[in-house]
């Protein structure tokens, strides 16, 4: 039987106080590895629960550095979405980053996916919904530059947004003290005396 830690077989590592520390999902996750000959001992640590070891085991299988996600600081979910950055090719130092929720990481690595720029949105002081809005602009080739500013709120760019694909004049409402929803309203009242 294959030796693989101190001399030990999995049999007898099995039966270590180390490998009684585990939950049982954690110690299933650390046999898979095992029985995959991946080494285990870079996942298998407390710090990480059993969602967290599987998604650094899953990226070990498939030879990924999983050195951009292998960190406590960041939840199975997002650690699902850097390894699949990984898997695509995507630049993930974008979004690796502790700073970015799981919603920020999503708009950046969707944006990238989409070849945009996504300098303009990569900022942890957007969150998802407004970045959502700026990529939405990109795809759109609109001049994101007007509402891509904290100061707006997702709702509020999404009403100078839908003005930009109009081809409406937007700076009679985008402007930070006019509440999305009056924003919706001039936007509705420019639409309709374009028509007339």
């Amino acid at each position: 039987m294959k030796k693989i830690y101190n001399n030990l077989n999995i049999d007898n590592l099995l039966k270590t106080d180390w490998f009684k520390q585990f939950d049982e999902n954690q110690k299933k996750v650390i046999m898979v590895g095992l029985e995959d000959n991946l080494n285990v001992f870079i996942y298998a640590k407390p710090e990480f629960d059993w969602r967290q070891m599987n998604e650094i085991r899953e990226g070990l299988r498939k030879n990924l550095d999983i050195s951009w996600y292998a960190k406590p600081e960041f939840d199975y979910y997002q650690m699902k979405i850097i390894k699949s950055g990984l898997k695509e090719s995507l630049d993930v130092s974008i979004y690796a980053k502790s700073d970015f929720c799981l919603e920020q990481m999503r708009e950046i690595r969707l944006g990238l996916e989409d070849n945009l720029n996504v300098s303009i949105y990569a900022k942890p002081e957007f969150d998802g919904e407004q970045m959502e809005q700026i990529r939405f602009g990109l795809m759109n080739n609109l001049d994101v530059s007007v509402y891509a500013k904290t100061e707006f709120d997702w709702e509020q760019m999404l009403q100078i947004r839908c003005g930009l694909e109009d081809n409406l004049d937007i700076s009679i409402y985008a402007k930070k003290e006019i509440f999305s929803y009056k924003m919706f309203k001039i936007r509705e009242k420019l639409l309709k005396e374009r028509t007339l």
